[in-house]
């Protein structure tokens, strides 16, 4: 059996294959991304998935590709995690971008993928490797542009007064904006990122209000600058974007894009369907 495994700091995304590629299950864990958890939280999450524990010895190859990957300690971490869940599988660890280069870009040809998610990444994929050029910090120092960020950015608007006082009263309608609620998950609970995240569902809802929009296009410039920028040749590749952020923002990002005089390429939400593809053609 074989695992192929998209992971972000929210959720992961589980799909076994059989010898042959067939489909056997799909299933999902709560994210494993090292930035925010331990061991033992990691050991919970794969335990929490009958699916995943009852076949944990019948799994022969594990690919998974994961959000806080980026580092060789990271990827040792999260090996010896795998090589002792899943004693009897060849464990390949990579950084999430791969996942997303390979289910957009599954001929290899020479683009920049981005991530546009719960956090944010952008690498140059040279039809081999990914080359970076901005080594990112993780969510507090980091993650432009990300669902978490912009989840920040609306609650500093609300606190600080910035934001319309019509869109303020349908914040407060929808989420509980007490300010020790916010606290208690920001400092107290696990993954605070992914809870910064859940309020980017408000952000696209309301992407046609002038305040938002200003908010959405102002972000995207910042990543435009950042990170994508960064590469000499960003003007002749497509740009590839992975991402719930992206994908429900994507004629925003077209138009930022297009002032910047570059292509944007294949827009996915989540890449683990297009993996499968990439792992059949690439066996």
């Amino acid at each position: 059996m074989k695992l192929l495994v998209d992971s972000g700091a929210t959720k992961a995304d589980w799909i076994a294959l059989d010898e042959e590629g067939n489909k056997l299950f799909n299933t999902q864990t709560l994210g494993l991304s090292p930035e925010v958890i331990n061991r033992e939280e990691a050991l919970e999450r794969l335990e929490a998935r009958f699916d995943i524990y009852n076949n944990r010895n019948e799994v022969t190859a594990l690919y998974f590709y994961g959000a806080g990957c980026g580092t060789d300690r990271m990827k040792v971490f999260m090996k010896d995690i795998f090589q002792e869940f899943f004693p009897n599988a060849d464990i390949t660890v990579k950084e999430d971008t791969y996942a997303a280069a390979y289910a957009t870009n599954p001929k290899n040809e020479k683009a920049i993928v981005c991530i546009l998610g719960t956090g944010s990444n952008c690498s140059y994929f040279d039809g081999e490797e990914l080359i970076q050029k901005v080594q990112s910090l993780g969510y507090i120092a980091m993650d432009d542009c990300s669902g978490n960020r912009f989840g920040r950015d609306l609650i500093r608007a609300y606190y600080f007064n910035k934001m319309p006082a019509n869109l303020a009263k349908q914040f407060e309608s929808e989420y509980n904006l007490d300010p020790d609620v916010i606290k208690h998950n920001l400092y107290k609970e696990p993954n605070p990122n992914a809870y910064l995240a859940t309020f980017a569902k408000f952000l696209i809802q309301h992407k046609d209000d002038v305040f938002i929009k200003a908010l959405i296009v102002d972000a995207m410039q910042v990543f435009v600058d950042n990170y994508i920028l960064q590469f000499d040749d960003a003007k002749e590749v497509p740009v590839h974007f992975i991402g719930s952020i992206a994908f429900y923002l994507k004629a925003e990002l077209n138009e930022v894009l297009s002032k910047n005089g570059l292509k944007l390429g294949n827009v996915l939400r989540r890449p683990i369907d297009g993996l499968i593809e990439y792992h059949e053609q690439n066996k």
